[in-house]
């Protein structure tokens, strides 16, 4: 009798979580109360990050012989959770004269990606800071997490 309840309990419990994941998968995987990909938290979590890393990526170019007045196109990435998110994100890139694409995320099928270049822009580290500010700030009005830059320091183009 007791082993016959347990199992009952069990279904029920298996019930209830099958039912939260597909009528709440949004949820689920951002593991956000309110529904986001990118809370609050996560976002001046990764601001900092990404902030922190800009000069250790300039000195590597600096090795590269890279000087604070060039100026390089920047290859950029966000991640979401939605395609229509990517899309609305991308058209508001498109409006900075950048090249943007999005699809679906090679490394994980359940996200998706935004991405393209920069126009040129000088490799000094507040210039480097603003726009990675703006960058992460526009990102996260679209519900995208911006995930960072790189280049190519030899390009001329």
């Amino acid at each position: 009798m007791l082993a016959k309840r347990k199992i009952q309990i069990a279904g029920l419990v298996f019930l209830v979580a099958t039912l939260v994941v597909i009528v709440f998968p949004d949820l689920i995987r951002s593991g956000s109360t309110d529904g986001r990909f990118v809370t609050e938290a996560t976002f001046n979590s990764n601001l900092d990050k990404q902030i922190q890393m800009i000069p250790g990526i300039l000195d590597q170019l600096r090795k590269a012989d890279v000087t604070p007045d060039k100026a390089l196109k920047l290859e950029y990435f966000f991640y979401t959770n939605t395609a229509e998110k990517a899309e609305r994100l991308a058209a508001e890139i498109a409006k900075l004269n950048y090249s943007v694409r999005h699809d679906v995320s090679a490394r994980d099928q359940n996200l998706f990606v935004v991405t393209g270049w920069t126009t040129k822009i000088e490799m000094k580290e507040e210039v480097i800071q603003q726009w990675t500010r703006q960058m992460s700030e526009l990102g996260y009005t679209f519900d995208c997490e911006f995930d960072g830059w790189g280049t190519d320091a030899g390009s001329e183009d």
